[in-house]
């Protein structure tokens, strides 16, 4: 089940990932998907700083848009921000360690579609899309029942903090 989510502002978007961010651990997958300049990145960031403040730790979160991956860790779990957008397709991103990664990190991914037949089988998938102004609209889906399970929590906590 899916359903568009009204996110009002960046503050919104932030706010979201930071309410989603507790309930993540290792082998979680994050797609998101989305025009540039939709909010995958703001998004990506105030996850990974919340889940590094929680360890009572702080770092620059920048786009992975260049360097690719760019890793973190909170102290309980190693998370890999990836943006793919730059990648022809699934055998470049191979090259990476996205397979690894997939069991043993939090991985948020910009621009899953990059990666073909080679999505992990259980994530949570964002697709942002642009609203009027500062407006986002999101839709969370889930693949397997992992991702099934993170997508309710998308609409749990957004019930709670609408």
């Amino acid at each position: 089940m899916s359903r568009r989510i009204p996110l009002a502002s960046p503050d919104e978007t932030a706010a979201l990932a930071r309410a989603l961010a507790p309930h993540l651990a290792a082998g979680d997958a994050v797609l998101l998907a989305g025009p540039i300049g939709a909010g995958k990145t703001a998004f990506a960031r105030a996850l990974i700083q919340e889940r590094l403040a929680r360890a009572g730790r702080w770092e620059e979160v920048p786009s992975p848009s260049f360097t690719l991956v760019q890793t973190y860790d909170d102290g309980a779990d190693e998370i890999w921000h990836v943006d793919l957008y730059r990648l022809e397709g699934g055998a470049e991103a191979g090259e990476l360690g996205l397979d690894e990664a997939f069991r043993t990190a939090i991985c948020l991914v910009e621009w899953p579609d990059r990666l073909g037949r080679d999505l992990p089988a259980e994530a949570l998938m964002l697709t942002f899309e642009i609203g009027d102004g500062d407006m986002r609209l999101l839709t969370a889906s889930g693949a397997g029942a992992r991702g099934a399970a993170l997508a309710k929590v998308i609409e749990e906590v957004r019930a709670t903090h609408a």
